[in-house]
């Protein structure tokens, strides 16, 4: 993903004998991010939800994903990826080294922190995500459903890079107004092997929140010979707020009582 590593740069000029420039900090506030970097077609995705240099402004993601067993709070600092989720009976962390999970009563948890902890922040944070360090781009054929066609990205990894560096993505969008419409994708986190069954999820409902396009409405459809059929259920994202400003990064350390996941 293309994060801009932090250089401090030495620059010395023999200007004369006992004169030398002095050192300039280059740091990650100080750069512009440019999106020639990237594929003209993926350029224009970013550009239609507000731009990769305004997103890369942002230091701070929060969402609440409505559930039926009460409301799921993620925060996520954007420039280390650590994250808190705040569940009703749960609590998940991610520290930048280790994920943790706390229990808030007797009720087991039945998830796999280590495969959730960061899961719904990807999903929700399409298409900026797609900039990260690491990735492969392909077009691929486009998308038939409901009589329109939508073009399509394939997304893949370098070795090494992730959890599940086997994963793959299609970013299917729509050619007119250039906005995520779909997303293919595939798991791999158990297996550790790729897999040629594409899940999908249609993003619907988009919304300005400081500038940049987010979706409100999340929707996984069953499928058939790796395309969308029918719809299966639906996730609303609320009370969105980005910031300019880091997250506390003391709500990202296990707490007492909290066990390190393996």
């Amino acid at each position: 993903m293309k994060k801009i590593i932090l250089l401090v740069l030495a620059i010395s000029i023999l200007a004369c004998k006992n004169k030398t420039t002095p050192i300039v900090d280059y740091t990650e506030e100080n750069l512009d991010i440019t999106t020639s970097i990237y594929p003209e077609n993926m350029t224009k995705i970013f550009d239609a939800h507000g731009g990769l240099d305004k997103w890369n402004t942002m230091k701070s993601l929060e969402f609440t994903m409505k559930k039926p067993n009460g409301d799921e709070i993620t925060t996520t600092n954007l420039k280390n990826r650590k994250s808190l989720i705040e569940m009703p009976n749960h609590t998940i962390g991610f520290d930048g080294e280790d994920v943790w999970l706390k229990n808030k009563d007797t009720t087991t948890y039945k998830g796999k922190p280590k495969f959730y902890y960061n899961l719904m922040f990807y999903f929700y944070a399409m298409p900026f995500i797609f900039a990260d360090d690491g990735i492969i781009y392909e077009d691929v054929t486009a998308l038939e459903f409901e009589g329109k066609s939508y073009p399509g990205i394939k997304i893949s990894y370098e070795s090494g890079v992730g959890e599940s560096p086997e994963d793959e993505y299609i970013l299917y969008y729509d050619s007119e107004t250039n906005k995520m419409e779909w997303l293919g994708y595939t798991v791999t986190y158990f297996s550790k092997e790729k897999s040629k069954e594409f899940h999908f999820i249609r993003y619907s409902n988009w919304q300005n929140v400081e500038g940049l396009i987010l979706p409100e409405t999340l929707t996984w459809y069953e499928y058939q010979n790796n395309v969308p059929t029918k719809k299966r259920n639906e996730l609303r994202f609320t009370d969105i707020k980005l910031s300019k400003e880091k997250p506390d990064a003391d709500i990202f350390e296990a707490p007492a009582g909290a066990e390190l996941v393996e």
